[in-house]
């Protein structure tokens, strides 16, 4: 069967799915996005398809056409109950019900499942430990794991770092601010671009042999000081000072196992001077 005639189902229409759903439409292909409000809320391509469902309580009969499915899903809160009723319930249904024509399910997990905070470097070849009070990754690993039970190899995984873009100004806000307070010198972070992250979701449904495991993060951990340092110098803010106090190297540096032709933002530095030249002093 072509691509062309293959059926794509985008469980969630938020900031990640939507694009996703719209792009995929925009190739010519068949995509149904699918979410809980009614099609009026989301800026879906004409197009796509839309379903207003609630993705807890599907029917094999709902998904008996589809072919790749993306569940693409945030919680409704941030909470011990919003990870599990969200993520975690999501993926029981999906994994309970007998689909033959499913080629494919990916699922958008996070590296929050990496429990490692002692600077470690972590690769695709890495089991996820998260820590025993992390409840809220313990849950997404949990959905993983009943894919994968369910699905076995049809079931792929894409856990992204930190998420950041254009209107993610969390970082860049922080490094304006001239009252700063004191940073740790050796705390190791990730992130990925939200629109490189939209790309890798689309390359993952649609290639013909995608990997069962993506850490969809860029090529270059870098440290809070140092990322709060260098946003600060191009914003002409105070830099930040050294906590003294916490000597400890924490944290962890992923490697990427994405493609490179696959990120337009393959280190934080290209990406934050996106941001910068596109963001507005009201933006920031």
């Amino acid at each position: 069967m072509s691509e062309q005639n293959k059926k794509y189902l985008i469980i969630g229409q938020g900031h990640i799915g939507l694009p996703v759903t719209n792009n995929l439409a925009n190739q010519g292909l068949d995509v149904t996005g699918l979410a809980r409000q009614n099609r009026k809320h989301y800026d879906l391509a004409k197009s796509a398809q839309f379903l207003q469902l609630d993705a807890r309580a599907l029917s094999a009969k709902q998904l008996s056409d589809f072919h790749r499915i993306a569940i693409i899903v945030t919680p409704d809160d941030y909470s011990k109950s919003g990870y599990e009723n969200s993520y975690l319930k999501i993926c029981q249904q999906l994994a309970s019900l007998s689909l033959p024509n499913l080629e494919r399910i990916v699922f958008i997990s996070s590296t929050g499942v990496y429990g490692q905070d002692n600077g470690d470097w972590i690769d695709d070849t890495v089991k996820p430990a998260p820590l025993a009070d992390d409840s809220t990754s313990n849950f997404i690993l949990k959905a993983e794991q009943a894919l994968q039970s369910g699905f076995h190899n049809k079931a792929i995984i894409i856990r992204p770092s930190g998420i950041y873009g254009r209107k993610r100004l969390m970082r860049v806000r922080q490094a304006q601010k001239n009252e700063k307070d004191p940073i740790a010198r050796k705390h190791w972070t990730n992130r990925i671009m939200d629109r490189d992250l939209v790309t890798i979701i689309e390359k993952v449904l649609t290639i013909a042999s995608p990997k069962p495991l993506y850490l969809a993060t860029d090529y270059l951990p870098v440290t809070n000081f140092e990322l709060t340092s260098w946003l600060s110098e191009k914003l002409n803010s105070t830099k930040p000072v050294v906590d003294n106090s916490k000597t400890a190297v924490t944290g962890k540096r992923l490697h990427s196992n994405i493609p490179r032709d696959w990120l337009t933002f393959p280190d934080w530095q290209v990406g934050y001077r996106d941001i910068l030249q596109h963001s507005t002093a009201d933006d920031h």
